[in-house]
C-alpha cells in the first residue's frame, strides 16, 4: 500500500485498475478544511497524463510491476524478439506493446523491460545509442554545425534530425529520450 504521505516523483500506484506513476505532486494545507494532495499521474499503458486530487491520508495499491533485463535479438515486421538475460527465455512483443522509441533498438542491446501482469508496458533504452546513418541528403560545401537540420535514416530504420554537414555512412550518437542528435562518432 502507498499513502499520500509517501508520494514522490516517480512513485507508482494503481488507480482504477491501471498502473500510473507520479509526474508531479503538491501537498496543500488550506487555512480552512482538510489537507489534500494535487497530482499529475502518467499512465504506463496509455501514456496519458491526468490531474487528480486526493484527500490527505488516502491509501492506494501498488501495481504489480516486474522489471527485468532483456537483450534485444532481432525484429521481423512489427514483432520484436528479446531474451531474458537471467533465464535465457526468449519472448516476442509487438511494436505497440513496446512504445515509440523501440525503432532505435540495435541488435544485442540490453534494455530494461517493465512488465505489468506479464505484459510489457515500458522499455527503457540506454540513454545514448551509437547508430550508423544509412540514408540522408548529401552535405553541401558551406554547411556548418550551427546551420539547420535534415532528416536521416539510421541503420535501425528510424528517422532522426541531424546537422546538414553529415553524410551517409557516418556514425552518430543519439539521445534516446528525445531522439535528438548528440554528436558525430569518429
Amino acid at each position: 500500500m502507498i499513502s499520500t504521505a509517501d508520494f514522490r516523483n516517480g512513485a507508482r500506484l494503481e488507480l482504477d485498475g491501471q498502473p500510473f506513476h507520479i509526474v508531479e505532486f503538491q501537498h496543500v494545507k488550506p487555512g480552512k478544511g482538510p489537507a489534500f494532495v494535487r497530482t499529475k499521474l502518467k499512465g504506463y499503458k496509455t501514456g496519458n497524463v491526468i490531474d487528480r486530487t486526493f484527500r490527505s491520508g488516502e491509501k492506494f495499491e501498488e501495481p504489480n510491476l516486474d522489471e527485468c533485463e532483456m537483450q534485444f535479438l532481432y525484429s521481423g515486421g512489427d514483432e520484436y524478439s528479446f531474451m531474458d538475460t537471467s533465464s535465457y527465455e526468449q519472448v516476442t512483443y509487438s511494436k505497440m506493446q513496446l512504445g515509440e522509441n523501440v525503432d532505435l533498438l540495435k541488435e544485442n542491446t540490453v534494455v530494461k523491460v517493465l512488465l505489468y501482469q506479464s505484459e510489457p508496458i515500458s522499455v527503457d533504452l540506454p540513454i545514448f545509442m551509437e547508430l550508423k546513418v544509412v540514408e540522408t541528403d548529401p552535405g553541401i560545401r558551406g554547411d556548418t554545425a550551427s546551420g539547420g537540420t535534415k532528416p536521416a535514416k539510421v541503420e535501425t530504420g528510424a528517422t532522426v534530425k541531424v546537422p546538414l554537414y553529415l553524410e551517409s555512412g557516418e556514425m552518430i550518437k543519439i539521445d534516446t529520450r528525445t531522439r535528438a542528435y548528440v554528436e558525430r562518432i569518429r
